[in-house]
Formats: structure tokens, sequence, C-alpha cells
């Protein structure tokens, strides 16, 4: 199945170059339907299927909402493209932190145990999710994949579940995991137009953390145009504006994650 991706202006439409088909409808009011299909022989069957897909995700969804409500915990589901930095932020958090937040992490990754154990030690159980491991090597976490990670986690022993997504601009916005708020990590290098080629994914952050602000200098990167394009697609969109190299905008951030963990 194609994946659906969507414009500044809210339309949709698919592309069938993967096998996999999702745009999600979340609680938060984003996004549109399944969108036209038409344009294929098998229109009416790929809506049913994608539709079933997606049914069976938010079931799931609420399922893990239930228990991290149950068990009295916030979940942030944090994500971005790869390498924009949220493992050494999220590193820095932690240390930061340290005992006075209670966190626990979801390290969703496609393989290997790299940024899971960049997390260990730091005085938050992790819990590693690798999709090429039975779940197809998806480039994104859904709701089952989660769910799978619950039991290694102490929920009754925590404030805060830190869902780490796996590192893409597209198709870990598509899915709820049963998240109460989502994070987005957006690098400087990556360019002031990506809210506008990518707006599924700054659509749907409640808060977007422009990261390795210590590399402006350097580059030519237009910071006000960037937030331009950010209010187009998420005009009510909190920023933080960080570096996990001078620990830059960190004590901001520690403080959002705080105020989430007091949430009642």
């Amino acid at each position: 199945m194609g994946r659906f991706h969507y414009h500044a202006d809210g339309t949709g439409h698919s592309h069938d170059d993967l096998d996999h088909d999702h745009e999600h409808e979340r609680e938060h009011g984003h996004s549109a339907g399944v969108g036209d299909h038409s344009g294929y022989q098998t229109g009416g069957l790929r809506v049913d299927v994608l539709e079933h897909i997606l049914g069976e995700n938010d079931r799931t969804a609420d399922a893990n909402r239930t228990d991290f409500h149950d068990a009295r915990v916030h979940v942030v589901n944090l994500m971005s493209s790869p390498g924009a930095g949220k493992t050494t932020l999220l590193r820095e958090v932690l240390l930061q932190l340290g005992s006075s937040v209670r966190v626990g992490i979801v390290e969703g990754d496609v393989e290997t145990s790299i940024d899971a154990d960049r997390l260990a030690g730091l005085g938050a159980p992790v819990a590693l999710v690798n999709t090429a491991n039975g779940f197809g090597g998806e480039c994104h976490l859904d709701a089952t994949m989660v769910r799978s990670a619950l039991p290694r986690l102490p929920l009754a022993d925590l404030d805060l579940v830190v869902i780490e997504n796996v590192g893409n601009l597209v198709c870990p916005a598509e899915f709820d995991v049963g998240e109460d708020v989502r994070a987005m990590v957006f690098s400087v290098t990556e360019g002031e137009e990506k809210p506008l080629k990518y707006p599924v994914m700054f659509r749907s952050a409640d808060v977007v953390i422009i990261n390795k602000i210590d590399l402006l200098p350097y580059l030519d990167f237009d910071l006000d145009l960037f937030r331009a394009n950010l209010r187009d697609v998420n005009p009510h969109v909190r920023t933080i504006e960080t570096s996990a190299k001078t620990g830059a905008g960190v004590d901001e951030l520690c403080a959002w994650i705080s105020s989430l963990a007091d949430h009642e």
C-alpha cells in the first residue's frame, strides 16, 4: 500500500512507492480523511484496507493510553528526521533532570541498539524496539510496537514516558501510539522550507524543538523564515530553541518536560 502525504493547505494524496499506506486522524484534531484513490484500479479496496489498518492501530493506541492513564504516566512522542539530535538532546535532558522526574524511554530504531546504549545508565529504564525484529523494518513506531515495549517498563514507578520514534520526517506523524503530546526535534541544518515540504509532521507537533542553534553562525539559515513557514502550517505551535552541544535552551526544555510530569 502507498503512503498518504498532506500539503500545507491540508489537502492530501497518496504515493505507492513503499509497501505501507497510512494517514492518521489524531484526537488533537490534526489531519483529514484517507484521500482520493480514484486513480487506482483498486481504489475502493485500498480505502477499506487502510481504514481497517488505522482502526486496529487506534484501538491499540487507546489501550496504550488507558494503561498510561491508569499508571498516572504522561507520554511524549518525540519525532524528527534522522540526525536531528533527538538522542543527544534526550541524553542531556536526562542528565539535567536526574531523579527529579522519573522518566522511562521507549527507543525506536530500525536496527541496532546504538541509541538505546547511549541512554543507558542515566537512571531511566529503556525499552528498545527494533522495527526490523518482527515488525517489517518499518520507518516508524505504531501503537502495537509501542505496546510490545510496555511490559519492559516499570510504569507504576514512572512519571513520564518518552517515546523516541524512528528518525523519519513523514511516517511517525501518521500513527497515534497512545501519547499525550507530540514533540518534534528540528535541526537548523535541515533548511527553512521543511515545514512546507513535510507539513504532516510539523502540523502534528505540539512543540517544535529547534536544535543545533550553535551552528547558526556557520549556516545560511534564515531562522525568521523558518518560523514563518512553521506558523503557516501550525500557527499555535510552541517552539524551544536548543543546543545539546552548548546546553542552550536545555533548561527550558527540562522545565517543559517537568511540567508534563506534574500533569494530573
